[in-house]
């Protein structure tokens, strides 16, 4: 039975946790949801609730086609939008990347309510996390509350929608899964690399944090105990191999060694025949020299006749 709920915890199959919430740190029933959502008490990864508000577009508000808050429809000077969308993206990683190293930023363009306008940050450590969360208490960014709170999500792969990155997600804006804003390269590329060389120092002891408080985060979850069994296995399963690999290396590195001794002694014996040979045939060649010096030079002696 245990062995069953282990295999099915945080899936479709669950009927006791939401899966939705444990994949995406959301769902769109809220506090309404039939199901549990286990809100960690420490993570990685932080969410900022409907933190990023498009641009208004002038002419749709005059019209009343457009009301601020979070289905605000997309302004009509994409370049400007694009230019709002990054310089927030750069106050917000600026602003948290100061408190730890950030792994991971990302934006959500759903247009559902439970993940609109969302942005999840993940640090490599859940301490750098926790200092980024107690310095966005009671702030405001733009005149709205941040409201933020550690979420399950650690593997955005699994989060987000792949049908959206190849632009084929039949369900639009309300797909249940992240459709994630794509951040320009050259952007993304200058913030990360500043905040290297910020923490440049901490490479080593941000490995060892980082690997320990995913221990902690991972020890919280049956399936990540599950999983982290199964990696387990097959690290040792790969250090076997590796043994027996070097094994079968050193055997044939033996066999290599005896060979070359095998082929050693081989010449060293031919060598030898073919001196034996070369001798051999020297001696006959001096016992035919010297018979044919004593032959006389009338022939050879005939028989005598009485």
């Amino acid at each position: 039975m245990a062995d069953r709920l282990v295999s099915i915890f945080g899936t479709e199959k669950d009927k006791v946790n939401c899966p939705f919430y444990f994949k995406i740190g959301a769902c769109r029933h809220g506090d309404k949801c039939s199901r549990r959502h286990n809100k960690p008490a420490l993570s990685q990864t932080i969410i900022l609730k409907n933190m990023y508000q498009k641009p208004v577009d002038p002419i749709a508000m005059m019209m009343g086609t457009q009301q601020p808050g979070a289905s605000q429809k997309p302004s009509s000077n994409d370049a400007e939008t694009q230019r709002h969308f990054e310089d927030f993206y750069e106050d917000i990683f600026s602003e948290l990347s100061a408190h730890g190293e950030v792994e991971e930023m990302h934006l959500m363009e759903n247009l559902g309510d439970h993940l609109n306008g969302n942005v999840y940050v993940k640090f490599y450590t859940e301490d750098d996390a926790s200092k980024a969360m107690k310095s966005l208490q009671g702030r405001f960014y733009a005149g709205r509350q941040i409201v933020a709170e550690f979420s399950p999500v650690t593997d955005f792969r699994e989060a987000r929608c792949r049908q959206y990155d190849i632009g084929m997600c039949d369900r639009g804006g309300f797909c249940n899964f992240m459709h994630i804003r794509p951040v320009p390269r050259d952007l993304s590329r200058m913030l990360f690399q500043e905040q290297s060389k910020r923490y440049r120092g901490r490479g080593r002891a941000r490995s060892h944090s980082r690997s320990r408080s995913r221990s902690r985060s991972r020890s919280n979850s049956p399936r990540d105990r599950r999983d982290r069994g199964d990696r387990d296995r097959g690290d040792k399963d790969r250090e076997r191999d590796r043994e027996r690999g070097g094994d079968r290396d050193r055997d044939r590195g033996d066999r290599d060694r005896r060979d070359r001794d095998r082929d050693g002694r081989d010449r060293e014996r031919s060598d030898r025949d073919r001196s034996d040979r070369d001798r051999e045939r020297e001696r006959d060649d001096r016992k035919k020299a010297s018979g044919t010096n004593n032959v006389p030079l009338g022939g050879p002696p005939r028989m005598a006749t009485s």
